[in-house]
């Protein structure tokens, strides 16, 4: 638990973290959406949004459980069925749907879902990739060490901090997660799970704050 400290301060260290994850990355048309599974399924009405706008053929998502396996618990299904469940509602027909439901991690997500690409030998040159806001650059790293050569986009619901909390989703939760993958994205490259990423010392400083404030619920095994 954080400190007790100005929720003006800690949003304003968070906002720091925040837009450096977001790669404002320009979309245009791809040979098909991967959406990334997680308790958002904002991101899912992204990758449905992205595909009813005509920018690619089909919607692959991708995610068994997290970690904590929440989204078992809440959804009895895997990120990737409710994330199509999603779609569907929103107008995404079940044909142009895949599913990749044994990932549970960015990496796994990636590699997973290259393969059953492969398997089905649908071919692809240029992918949009729909992660969470604050997941963007790691999504980015992650992605460039795992698929080399591809040429992607990240994208993500077009969200501020400040609006992204939910009934279901707090902002401490994500201050939290925020913080973890800032650390992932300093120390996975040594471990060979993503390219090396600049990281401003601005930013590293209000990592490095808001773990003083407890916001470490995350850390690297």
């Amino acid at each position: 638990m954080h400190t007790d400290t100005s929720t003006e301060t800690i949003d304003s260290l968070a906002k720091v973290i925040w837009d450096y994850m977001l790669m404002h990355q320009s979309l245009k048309k791809v040979d098909g959406i991967l959406a990334l599974g997680s308790r958002d399924t904002r991101t899912a009405e992204q990758a449905a949004n992205l595909y009813l706008a005509g920018l690619a053929p089909f919607v692959l998502f991708s995610g068994d459980t997290g970690v904590t396996e929440h989204t078992r618990t809440e959804w009895g299904m895997s990120e990737a069925e409710k994330f199509a469940e999603v779609a569907m509602e929103m107008g995404v027909p079940e044909e142009s749907i895949m599913l990749e439901t044994a990932s549970r991690n960015t990496g796994d997500n990636i590699r997973f879902s290259r393969r059953i690409l492969e398997e089905r030998g649908i071919a692809v040159e240029s992918l949009i990739v729909v992660q969470k806001p604050y997941m963007e650059r790691r999504t980015y790293a992650t992605f460039m060490k795992q698929w080399p050569g591809m040429d992607f986009i990240v994208s993500s619901v077009p969200i501020a901090f400040e609006d992204y909390a939910t009934e279901r989703i707090s902002k401490e939760e994500t201050i939290n997660a925020m913080v973890g993958d800032l650390q992932r994205i300093k120390e996975y490259p040594a471990k060979g799970f993503q390219i090396e990423q600049n990281i401003p010392d601005n930013v590293w400083a209000a990592l490095e704050e808001l773990i003083r404030l407890g916001f470490n619920t995350r850390p690297i095994a």
